[in-house]
């Protein structure tokens, strides 16, 4: 798995040049979401959501820099109780690009 970018959080509480406590607790969201995979992302995110209530999703994908379409899939997948997604694999299968072999 390759580390992604830390994302630099784009609410403005943290554009705001003044110190603020939110500002350590989303660099270090950000960071830990760089050490996740693309489901455990929208995962943590549509879990931070939730918490927040109501305009959770907008604000989490400002804090993420993760889509709001991404954020409410990880709601739903949550509240299937993961059901869709299979263990052990990232992406559904059959998903990505076909192999060299049947390319040809």
């Amino acid at each position: 798995m390759s580390e992604q970018p830390v994302h630099q959080c784009q609410c403005p509480i943290c554009q705001a040049t003044a110190e603020h406590s939110v500002k350590e607790l989303h660099s270090q969201m950000n960071l830990y979401l760089s050490r996740l995979d693309e489901q455990q992302r929208r995962w943590y995110a549509a879990l931070e959501a939730k918490k927040i209530g109501h305009g959770g999703t907008k604000q989490i994908a400002l804090v993420t820099g993760l889509h709001v379409n991404t954020i409410r899939r990880g709601r739903r997948e949550l509240e299937e109780g993961l059901a869709s997604r299979t263990v052990g694999r990232i992406r559904s299968p059959g998903g990505g690009r076909l192999s060299a072999e049947k390319n040809t």
